[in-house]
């Protein structure tokens, strides 16, 4: 689904991306983690075409990336952005319909299949009593279930999620990556940009590490959410317990112990 070699990324002479290699497969639910300013946000962006990539190729869906138009990779990838930014005062279900805009000829209107899409992905989102409210009126939790709502009206097979369900409650945050998996298990592939480890331990198969910028861990999810490789990407004293229901690895951070982390 997803398959990149040497891709390195610069914001003017700062290299913030060196050189990665990997592989994300089709129907795979991938947790990409890191420290601050590790690069995960930006190889998001580099996948949707926003920031050009300086050096090396990545390909979607078997197709060199450079070769798709905004449309094109638009009927491939959808995204929800780390930072929301709509100004303009749009009711929530014409937000949810602008994610219908791949699927529409140049100029058209929206269908009835495209409002019956969007009114499905609301539902699924919890947001169907927002529809004809404000976005600009609305809490940052709501605005942000009905960007998933747009993004899942998209239809697109490859969903890039930069840190999603970071201002929602938990229990909508619980119920977005139910919503995930469920969504996974019907074959669309997911690469979520996460800060919450355990949460990313309970939902995603695979982990991708990244640090300063490059690949420190990369692979199953049992394997590689361990003691020594948290406390050694994070710089941070960490133990690893199993979670009582599902056995799922979760970290506990330890107070008072020696803190290396330093600003990125």
């Amino acid at each position: 689904m997803i398959s990149v070699q040497g891709l390195t990324a610069k914001y003017g002479d700062r290299v913030v991306l060196h050189g990665l290699d990997f592989h994300v497969g089709k129907s795979e639910l991938v947790g990409l983690l890191g420290p601050n300013g590790s690069g995960k946000s930006t190889l998001l962006l580099c996948l949707s075409k926003v920031v050009p990539l300086h050096a090396g190729e990545a390909t979607v869906s078997g197709r060199e990336l450079s070769a798709y138009s905004a449309r094109e990779l638009a009927l491939v990838e959808a995204s929800v952005p780390q930072r929301l930014e709509l100004s303009f005062p749009f009711r929530c279900i014409e937000v949810v319909l602008m994610g219908r805009y791949p699927h529409q000829r140049e100029f058209g209107s929206d269908s009835d299949e495209d409002l019956t899409k969007a009114m499905e992905a609301m539902r699924l989102t919890d947001t169907l009593d927002l529809a004809q409210r404000r976005i600009t009126e609305i809490s940052g939790g709501e605005a942000q279930r009905v960007i998933i709502a747009r993004t899942l009206a998209q239809e697109a097979e490859l969903l890039l999620l930069d840190e999603a369900t970071a201002n929602l409650d938990v229990a909508h945050k619980m119920q977005m990556f139910d919503l995930f998996s469920k969504k996974n298990n019907q074959g669309t592939t997911f690469l979520c940009a996460m800060h919450d480890l355990n949460l990313a331990a309970l939902y995603c198969q695979r982990l991708i590490f990244l640090k300063n910028g490059r690949i420190s861990v990369d692979g199953p999810t049992m394997e590689t959410f361990t003691e020594e490789n948290l406390s050694k990407i994070y710089e941070t004293e960490v133990r690893i317990i199993p979670h009582p229901d599902s056995g799922v690895p979760q970290a506990m951070f330890v107070p008072g112990a020696e803190h290396q982390a330093h600003s990125a």
